[in-house]
């Protein structure tokens, strides 16, 4: 009995989990076969008589201008990543090793400003850029990308530096080893998992972003991946779904690549903060 009772839940699990995976790919299982399908309505796209074209993929490589856009996108997404890893990085070691007045008080504060949704604060940011003469400019988007993720990503990257034995720090420092010498030698080689989320985390922002780019950029030439595709299609007097659906797998193949490849440093990653020695 209990035997038979193990094996129904066994099997209500599965059911749950294939049933979750269904609803998960099949946007994603339309939006490749919208992709392949000729014309441009995405509701004409259906798993019945399939018909295969390359016509959307040529199209944005003829039509548009995709490769500027993809070029922007990537310094974008390199630049946010390189400043976003050397910026968090260093202020976590410095909560996680250092001791000083107000300290407790930062911390909490960055978590509370963390809890106010990022809406709230898109007038502020417009007026702020506007002023300083940053709009319009990947300076001023950058400085948001990099202020935004600052907040969760020290408190994460934090929880790892803090597992890390406070006497490693000690016996360098014996050797001879300053700060800087213990950071880069000795601290960031034992948090490459963490390291690595991070670097995927602040990667894949910008990459997949509309909204900010948006709110400040405002040049053709600057345009990402994102905002160029939906302008060009919705300047047409046809708004062409299945051309945005070959641009948005274009753009999708690179980040599941990097999820791929890196799947094991962000599962690391995430668990290891919550573990203190």
């Amino acid at each position: 009995m209990n035997k038979l009772l193990r094996q129904a839940g066994t099997a209500l699990v599965y059911l749950f989990l294939i049933a979750n995976a269904i609803l998960v790919l099949s946007p994603v299982i339309w939006t490749v076969i919208a992709s392949f399908k000729p014309g441009s309505n995405l509701f004409s796209s259906s798993f019945e008589g399939f018909q295969f074209t390359l016509d959307h993929y040529k199209a944005l490589f003829t039509d548009t201008p995709y490769f500027m856009w993809y070029k922007n996108t990537l310094l974008l997404a390199t630049a946010n990543m390189i400043i976003s890893l050397f910026v968090v990085t260093l202020t976590a070691f410095i909560f996680s090793r250092y001791r000083f007045k107000g300290k407790k008080n930062v911390l909490m504060s960055v978590l509370v400003i963390q809890m106010f949704p990022a809406f709230l604060s898109m007038t502020a940011i417009y007026v702020l850029l506007s002023k300083l003469n940053l709009i319009d400019t990947y300076t001023g988007l950058l400085l948001v990308y990099v202020a935004g993720t600052l907040p969760f990503q020290t408190w994460l990257v934090k929880g790892f530096f803090d597992a890390i034995p406070t006497s490693l720090d000690e016996a360098a420092k014996i050797d001879g080893a300053g700060h800087l010498t213990i950071f880069f030698d000795i601290i960031l080689p034992l948090a490459k998992p963490i390291l690595v989320f991070i670097a995927l985390m602040t990667f894949t922002a910008p990459w997949m972003d509309f909204i900010l780019p948006t709110l400040i950029l405002r040049s053709e030439e600057k345009m990402t991946i994102a905002i160029g595709i939906f302008s060009w299609i919705s300047s047409n007097s046809a708004e062409n779904y299945t051309l945005f659906a070959a641009g948005s797998l274009l753009v999708a193949i690179p980040i599941t690549l990097l999820f791929v490849v890196t799947q094991k440093h962000i599962t690391t990653g995430l668990v290891s903060g919550a573990v203190k020695e």
